[in-house]
């Protein structure tokens, strides 16, 4: 599996950053099978930055070896589950002890909706409806050193051509 992170600086060698940001799936290094998300959050980093900068780095990543051996827990949709855990991460109450989190996650629109809920304008059943009609793509979320050991380096897109086969 090849894994997209976008950001403003070359990552070749992931660490864990702790974070003061509430983040869906918890701190942790924040990746995507979606390139086109992947630019996206670089252009984003970038502009938060100012730094003038976007690079997207690709990893390889076998994840039935990972799945074997360590703690991953997967969202195959953004059902009540994801929602809760996304919600107790977003309002600092997770204690999550997963090595990996995998599944969807919000663009602008999907943050939208879930300020709503967050706020209660809208109850969790009216949240999860609007969630079945979006396109949501996914993240991996590294976790634990152990996980990032399965991480391999292996270039950066140059975003000049990103796009063009997709």
């Amino acid at each position: 599996m090849i894994l997209y992170h976008g950001s403003d600086i070359s990552v070749q060698k992931p660490i864990l950053l702790s974070t003061s940001r509430k983040l869906n799936f918890g701190a942790g290094f924040y990746t995507t099978t979606n390139k086109r998300q992947a630019i996206s959050f670089a252009h984003k980093i970038n502009i938060r930055n100012a730094s003038g900068s976007e690079i997207v780095c690709c990893y390889e990543l076998d994840a039935d070896k990972l799945k074997a051996v360590l703690d991953v827990l997967e969202f195959a949709a953004a059902d009540e589950g994801w929602l809760d855990f996304v919600f107790k991460n977003r309002t600092g109450f997770c204690q999550d002890l997963h090595d990996v989190v995998i599944g969807p996650v919000a663009d602008d629109t999907i943050y939208r909706v879930f300020s709503l809920y967050e706020t209660g304008v809208l109850t969790k059943e009216e949240t999860l409806s609007r969630l079945k009609i979006q396109k949501l793509f996914n993240q991996v979320t590294f976790k634990t050193q152990a996980a990032l050991a399965y991480l391999r380096f292996v270039g950066e897109l140059d975003l000049t051509e990103a796009g063009k086969d997709e």
